[in-house]
């Protein structure tokens, strides 16, 4: 199973520039609003995508998805982790969590 990422770390990591944020929906929800900085990169896209957009293994990735009973982020998360990036870490909580907490987002 993944290591987690709290929101307060993810935030931290995010303002320093030092985490890419994976957004594992994708699509429609990815152009409504994702995270800062946010990459989207869904399950059927990983094999084919990950090398361009996560060039380094071993740099902080955080995968998140909508909630936490969204599948989503375990499953890129997973493959991730199978192509041998070494920092994967996944944000559970999901975007519902950080709309709520009030914290910024970019759109389109």
């Amino acid at each position: 199973m993944t290591a987690q990422i709290s929101r307060d770390e993810l935030k931290k990591h995010i303002d320093a520039g030092t985490v890419t944020v994976v957004d594992a929906l994708g699509g429609s929800y990815y152009e409504q609003q994702h995270l800062p900085g946010a990459v989207a990169l869904t399950s059927d896209e990983v094999a084919d995508q990950a090398a361009e957009l996560l060039p380094e293994k071993d740099a902080l990735i955080a995968v998140y998805c909508s909630n936490p009973g969204c599948g989503n982020s375990q499953a890129v998360s997973t493959a991730l982790e199978g192509l041998g990036y070494t920092r994967v870490r996944k944000y559970r909580e999901g975007i519902q969590d950080w709309v709520e907490a009030g914290l910024p987002v970019d759109k389109g």
